[in-house]
């Protein structure tokens, strides 16, 4: 598989403390609604930091809801952390020209990567998409926006299930993921899934094709059974029977459902890092302690 040179991690990351293993490890947020949300952010920000991450993600909301908390808190992070981060952009909401004027406000809070996405309809990622007037259309576009504007790194998403818009057809999303690729990405994230059979078969038809684009899997701890079956159905993420059927067996205890999420996120993890995955994006939902607690497993055993 693609492993990640430290210029593709990160190119300010001066101190990586994945170089030697020659993986990489990140987490996502998104931006908190209110100052109690806030708090929690920064608890976990703090907590999560000693481990050292290659970079942090932070996300826009459907329908580019939360653009300017976004804009914000990425810069809040990259001020008072030394943690490298990547600002989500996409395409939802915004005129070409503010995407520009986004892309300079990153630049001035030092901010040196983007994740270059389409982004969610108001309506959610299964909803129709339309474009916003004077914007773009496909995160391919956004994509080359960035990269004319010069001065990032410029990572976008992948989709080990199939994108929605693909309708299960796995060689669409390789061409998307080519030309993106061709248009100035240089590495990519992918949504959250459940088998890692499906990344392998997404990064082998990459690689067929003549890529050298590093996915990196996104992996998603489940400590909440009814927050997991929302995201499958707004996402189109399918879950396989027989984690569905563990996680009913338990979905009335919760620290029984974080266990059973922590053991089947870090065997996700194993399977991945053993079929060769570049590194591991995981998302938080804004709390570290699942994430710490799947990262020291891996880190223990490699």
């Amino acid at each position: 598989m693609t492993s990640l040179s430290t210029a593709q991690r990160y190119p300010d990351a001066v101190e990586m403390r994945s170089v030697k293993s020659g993986l990489t490890y990140s987490f996502e947020f998104f931006p908190p609604k209110d100052v109690e949300g806030e708090e929690r952010l920064w608890a976990a920000m703090s907590a999560l930091e000693s481990i050292a991450p290659d970079f942090i993600s932070v996300t826009y909301g459907a329908g580019g809801s939360t653009r300017d908390r976004t804009i914000r808190i990425t810069s809040e992070i990259t001020a008072r952390t030394h943690i490298p981060t990547v600002a989500h952009l996409t395409c939802v909401g915004s005129t070409r020209q503010e995407l520009i004027e986004i892309l300079g406000k990153y630049r001035s809070a030092g901010i040196k990567s983007i994740l270059a996405l389409r982004g969610d309809p108001t309506g959610g990622p299964r909803s129709p998409w339309s474009a916003t007037p004077g914007g773009l259309n496909h995160a391919d576009e956004l994509v080359t926006l960035a990269a004319e504007f010069g001065g990032f790194t410029i990572g976008v998403a992948a989709f080990p299930d199939g994108h929605p818009a693909s309708d299960g057809d796995i060689d669409k999303d390789v061409q998307v993921l080519l030309e993106k690729e061709k248009r100035g990405a240089t590495f990519a994230t992918t949504q959250f899934f459940f088998d890692a059979g499906k990344w392998k078969t997404l990064v082998d038809k990459l690689e067929a094709q003549g890529s050298t684009l590093p996915i990196i899997p996104g992996i998603l701890p489940v400590t909440n059974v009814k927050q997991l079956n929302r995201m499958a159905e707004l996402s189109g993420v399918p879950i396989p029977s027989h984690i569905s059927e563990r996680f009913a067996k338990v979905e009335d205890n919760p620290e029984d459902v974080r266990k059973l999420g922590v053991e089947i996120a870090t065997k996700l993890c194993e399977d991945l890092l053993e079929a060769g995955a570049p590194g591991l994006h995981f998302y938080t939902m804004n709390t570290s302690s699942a994430t710490r607690e799947i990262y020291s497993q891996i880190k223990d055993e490699r």
